[in-house]
């Protein structure tokens, strides 16, 4: 009789949703296989805050009072941050040891983390992919092993300190491959590139499991050599996440910087078509304005926000470190003023 019963009213539980969803009531709908992101990631590199402390350099919020980077971005509304890693730096900044520290700070604020492999002991972009010097004479073979055994070294060290990572990025500004020059990616031909992103991502999924491994491309605006590259790595196979873009609209050039919008509008008509040739979801990794223009950078920044929520398969952004200033580490698209965040940033906040 117990039983019968619960199966009575189940079945009154049943009939009841599906007159609800019927008649347009508050049933849930049925599950999406391929879900709309509703909420944007509100991220920054902030690789550089370990180094501009060192120097003595200090944070400040609206008011004036004094505060660490990170939790200055939180406090502002960011709720991701994204680590360089290089792998023997000179001084030490973004080294595994420092990139500990600050994924530390993440971890205790609750903030998400991006973790940007360069394969490189300095800067890598589409200009320079540098060998590491411990790596140079090494074959094919041996340069994808010490991809993986970096990769998974760093990772293991932030599992063990109990930082998850959400994402993790294999190389840096890919567009010409990396680690050239047997991973150069140039016309038709695409090098070890493909080896050598597999072993990185291979070291990401042994360490964490669930991390979504992000390749990386500069210039997110222009579709034909997005297009061009994305082509060649489809018909290779190449096994990514998620596609990572950088946009910097308003980059200095004949005198001037250059109106933000053409190039903010075309990156956003640009995500459908992505989207749909090769289905993948897009996050913008790295955005930045002149610091100088805070007034435009708010206004280019809210765009993106307005024009990408809502849109299929669009993840999120992240501000590249938007903490730095020309006369603290000489870089000029920073959202920083006198150590204070500048209206760059209030779109972080709505």
């Amino acid at each position: 009789m117990k039983i019968r019963s619960c199966l009575f009213f189940a079945a009154l539980l049943s009939l009841a949703a599906a007159c609800q969803k019927a008649g347009g009531g508050s049933a849930a709908p049925d599950p999406d296989p391929d879900p709309v992101v509703s909420t944007l990631v509100k991220g920054a590199d902030i690789s550089w805050c370990t180094e501009l402390e060192s120097k003595g350099y200090k944070f400040y919020n609206a008011a004036g009072q004094e505060r660490e980077c990170t939790a200055l971005l939180k406090e502002i509304g960011a709720d991701a941050v994204r680590l360089r890693v290089w792998v023997n730096p000179k001084d030490g900044w973004n080294g595994k040891e420092d990139v500990l520290v600050k994924a530390k700070r993440a971890k205790a604020l609750g903030l998400k983390l991006l973790i940007d492999f360069h394969y490189s002991d300095s800067w890598a972009d589409p200009d320079q992919q540098t060998v590491p010097a411990a790596w140079k004479g090494k074959g094919s073979a041996e340069l994808a092993a010490a991809v993986k055994a970096h990769t998974q070294e760093v990772l293991q060290a932030l599992k063990e300190a109990g930082c998850d990572v959400a994402w993790v990025q294999v190389g840096n500004e890919t567009i010409q491959g990396m680690l050239w020059d047997s991973g150069k990616v140039s016309g038709s031909s695409v090098g070890q590139f493909v080896t050598y992103f597999h072993a990185g991502r291979e070291a990401v999924k042994a360490v964490y499991p669930q991390a979504q491994v992000i390749l990386h491309l500069n210039n997110g605006w222009d579709l034909q050599t997005l297009n061009w590259f994305l082509t060649l790595m489809k018909g290779r196979s190449l096994d990514y996440d998620i596609l990572g873009l950088s946009l910097y609209p308003s980059y200095w050039e004949g005198g001037a910087y250059p109106d933000w919008k053409s190039k903010v509008q075309q990156f956003v008509s640009n995500l459908a078509s992505l989207r749909n040739a090769y289905g993948k979801p897009v996050m913008l990794v790295e955005f930045g304005m002149p610091a100088s223009q805070p007034a435009q950078a708010r206004a280019a920044l809210q765009y993106l926000f307005d024009n990408t929520r809502g849109a299929e398969g669009f993840l999120g952004v992240f501000y590249w470190e938007p903490e730095a200033e020309h006369d603290r580490c000489g870089y000029d698209y920073g959202a920083f003023s006198g150590g204070k965040p500048t209206e760059a940033l209030e779109p972080f906040g709505r």
